[in-house]
Formats: structure tokens, C-alpha cells, sequence
């Protein structure tokens, strides 16, 4: 998609990646929330969890990315979130699917 912001960062057009895979992108927040904020994307764009039905692959693919980032970012021992907000409710801000991952200090119950 030739507006998104996330595709274009996935595609290196924007930005620096972390990290990257045939599939995903990861590259850190530009709002912070905590020391460690990676937000991980697929390449393909996809608006949002309820647009990912039969992406069960591409889900786990992005989990198993963001084990690993925690591991070499140093938050995989303290701990960390991942977070998928859906919809504007949900605190969906920009419409391609997304997966935060977010460390480095404590955060507290319920988020919001």
C-alpha cells in the first residue's frame, strides 16, 4: 500500500530496521513508551488482527521474532509485553497490522 507508513519503513524506504526476515520487519517506536519499544510488521499489508484470519503462520512468526529481539535488546530475563492493538477502541493507530514489543522497566495492570 503506497500511503502506509509501515510499509514503507518495512520496504527501507523510511527508517532503519532491526531486524528482518523474508516476511516481517522489525524497527523501534518512534514514541517510546518504555526503554525497549520494537514494533514488529509483516512486509505484506494487512490492516489489522481482524484481517489476518488463515495468517496463523505469519502470527508466530512474528512472536518468535520478538523472543529473539528480547533476547538481544536484554529484556528477555526482567521480562516484557507484546502488545496487538486492533480498531480504534483497541488503540490502533496507524492501520497495518503490528505486533509492540516493550521492556526495560516494569508496567503495570490493566494497561490503558
Amino acid at each position: 500500500m503506497d500511503d502506509c507508513i509501515f510499509c514503507k519503513i518495512a520496504a527501507k524506504k523510511l527508517g532503519t530496521l532491526i531486524f528482518e526476515d523474508e516476511g516481517i520487519a522489525a524497527f523501534k517506536d518512534v514514541n517510546p513508551v518504555g526503554p525497549v519499544h520494537v514494533l514488529i510488521v509483516p512486509k505484506r499489508h494487512i490492516s489489522g488482527l481482524n484481517d489476518a484470519s488463515g495468517e496463523e503462520a505469519l502470527l508466530g512468526r512474528m512472536a518468535v521474532a520478538a523472543i529473539k529481539l528480547a533476547k538481544e535488546l536484554g529484556i528477555s530475563e526482567g521480562g516484557y509485553r507484546l502488545v496487538m492493538n486492533s480498531g480504534l477502541n483497541g488503540g490502533q493507530s496507524v492501520p497495518h497490522l503490528h505486533m509492540h514489543l516493550l521492556g526495560g522497566r516494569a508496567f503495570g495492570w490493566p494497561p490503558g
